[in-house]
């Protein structure tokens, strides 16, 4: 690869366990196999040089492009425009199911639409983000590439017999594999990209091809029937549906924050982290999402998936409490953070972190997380069993003797612990859900304890939360700074929409946080958080600004910083975690939180404008 493409220049492929980011210029430059968080086979959007791609474009230097997916599906057409004629590849992943499998295919149609385009296919796999070597093996019907380890990665020809003159297979010295197609308009060839092979390559016959497809499509427009939502953006929501439905591990209905590692929040800085893990907090906002766009299945998975992190309690207890704050999709929670001193990063953003070191972090508001979405998935009829109920109890107990205690809060900062206030109010929803299930299902608890923690908590947040300087609740005691994350404290019912205080608070975010309807987590100069350099405005800030906005009877205000949010997602509707000054997608792409909030702030906004009530709350009060 020449040169890195923007981080929105990219689309999303998946098969329900792992993924993969194709840009617009028809560069598969991310993919790792056979799980999101596993080793790296492509990784060029991290080291254009050592990472490694496959690529199909035209030959002719002069062409434009356009991206788009199938209605409705995860299908990725990139179209190439030239002169001479036009042609397409069309990228997409057949769906794995939910049992774990080391078999994952990447399958790319390359077709000429008109006139005649003869495309550059260049295979480039980097085995382990490119620690291993490898060596590749050419046969009259593909080619095996193999690594030091015994990974695989074979390459099926999608072409009829007769087709084998068109193609000219050359092996670099690299063991890299590159192919020449001429095509006329009409005329398709490809080839199949697959880990775990069960045999040799083979030649893929076009009906094959047809039918994987035909497939794939068919499973992407039959989930996607099943939402309910009629709303105002219907387009924009049910995109952002699919890219969270990609990044669903099916086997254990865990959602990864990202499916990305590494992708800087600032170029050229160090905030540089692997977001393909479930974190507790973003996990649980998936509920509301999920089960406020009728896809029951999912939220149920996830609820599931939760119960055993609560059972298990593989956080040990003690200071840093029963849960931790993120696990691997399938449970475990060994994320070492290392750092791969062999790649340059995106664009030169070094170091490049894998793992996540933030792991072991005490986040007091991840159990509030928890509970809330525990809560309102019982109030849509999941039920909570004796076992479930019974760790919940001990976990509820666990907070009662340390909710009064300094954290990390939210935002993962390496500066230190704080008495954050946004952990002090998410511990308040903990022991007021767990109050409210024990009281609708007449379950043994303790009540008194939970309500008196519950009262201590609303009371210190109201004294030392509260800075009557600033007129705002702050974000942390003894601070003046504030932080976004307190855009919460209504939605959860902490207080009520039209409580003066609450409106004084939105209005000096708006005054601090907020740049051209854009919002800021927090000022880092104002807050040192430990890390060095800037960042940008968080996108699930602006669009949890949006609902607060919504709920306080601001409509028409949040209407528009919902629609002027719209034109910073990508060609396809996608978004990455923050935007840059200059509109810049930055950060780990596409971002389950952002997609998340921007489901959940549709539903507001669309039920607020239904009403022309203020102060409405759809959950979590």
């Amino acid at each position: 690869m020449d040169e890195y493409p923007l981080i929105e220049n990219h689309g999303l492929i998946g098969d329900l366990q792992t993924a993969a980011l194709v840009t617009t210029e028809g560069a598969l430059d991310w993919f790792c196999s056979p799980r999101f968080d596993s080793p790296s086979v492509f990784g060029a959007l991290l080291d254009k040089d050592r990472g490694g791609h496959c690529t199909v474009r035209p030959a002719h230097p002069t062409h434009s492009t356009k991206q788009l997916y199938l209605p409705d599906t995860a299908i990725l057409v990139t179209r190439f425009i030239t002169e001479a004629g036009a042609g397409e590849v069309v990228d997409f992943m057949p769906v794995t199911g939910t049992t774990v499998t080391d078999r994952h295919r990447l399958v790319r149609l390359v077709r000429c639409v008109r006139g005649t385009m003869t495309f550059d296919v260049e295979i480039a796999p980097r085995f382990d983000y490119g620690l291993s070597k490898h060596e590749v093996h050419i046969t009259p019907h593909g080619a095996v590439f193999v690594a030091e380890d015994g990974t695989e990665l074979t390459v099926h020809p999608i072409r009829e017999p007769e087709d084998e003159r068109l193609a000219d297979i050359l092996t670099h010295r690299d063991a890299d594999v590159q192919v020449t197609l001429t095509l006329g308009a009409g005329e398709q060839r490809g080839l199949i990209l697959e880990m775990g092979a069960d045999g040799p390559p083979r030649e893929v016959r076009r009906d094959e091809h047809e039918r994987l497809f035909e497939e794939t499509a068919e499973f992407w427009r039959s989930w996607l029937a099943q939402s309910r939502y009629t709303g105002r953006w219907r387009e924009v929501v049910e995109r952002s549906a699919i890219t969270l439905k990609l990044m669903t591990f099916a086997p254990s209905g865990a959602v990864v924050a990202a499916p990305t590692a590494a992708l800087p929040e600032q170029l050229g800085g160090e905030r540089n982290w692997d977001y393909r893990f479930t974190w507790i907090r973003d996990a649980s906002f998936s509920v509301y999402a999920l089960l406020g766009l009728g896809f029951t299945e999912e939220a149920r998975a996830f609820i599931i998936w939760l119960s055993d992190r609560v059972k298990e309690r593989a956080g040990g207890g003690g200071n840093t409490g029963p849960l931790n704050i993120m696990y691997k999709v399938d449970g475990s929670s060994d994320l070492n953070e290392q750092i791969l001193d062999h790649w340059e990063g995106y664009e030169g953003s070094a170091p490049v972190r894998i793992g996540n070191g933030a792991a072991t972090q005490l986040q007091l508001d991840i159990y509030g997380e928890a509970l809330d979405s525990i809560y309102f998935a019982h109030q849509h009829g999941f039920q909570v069993g004796h076992g479930g109920w019974t760790s919940l109890r001990t976990d509820l107990d666990w907070l009662a003797d340390h909710w009064d205690q300094a954290e990390e809060g939210i935002w993962e900062t390496r500066g230190g612990r704080q008495d954050f206030t946004y952990g002090r109010v998410m511990s308040w929803v903990a022991f007021d859900r767990a109050l409210r299930l024990a009281q609708s299902k007449g379950w043994p608890s303790a009540a008194g304890r939970w309500q008196a923690e519950r009262d201590a908590v609303y009371e210190q947040v109201m004294a030392k939360g509260w800075s009557e300087d600033r007129r705002a609740f702050v974000q942390h005691y003894g601070s003046e700074v504030l932080d976004s994350s307190l855009l919460r404290m209504a939605t959860v019912g902490f207080l009520t929409p039209g409580d003066p205080m609450w409106a004084s608070t939105l209005d000096a975010m708006e005054e601090e946080l907020v740049s051209d309807s854009l919002v800021y987590r927090y000022n880092p100069d104002a807050s040192p958080d430990g890390l060095r350099g800037s960042e940008g405005t968080f996108s699930l800030c602006t669009f949890m600004y949006v609902d607060a906005l919504a709920r306080a009877g601001r409509i028409d205000r949040a209407r528009l910083v919902f629609e002027k949010m719209m034109g910073y997602a990508n060609h396809l509707g996608l978004y990455s975690e923050e935007i840059d000054p200059t509109g810049r997608q930055l950060g780990n792409f596409p971002q389950a939180f952002t997609h998340l909030a921007l489901i959940d702030s549709a539903i507001t906004l669309n039920e607020a404008l239904d009403n022309r009530k203020p102060g409405l709350v759809r959950h979590g009060s």
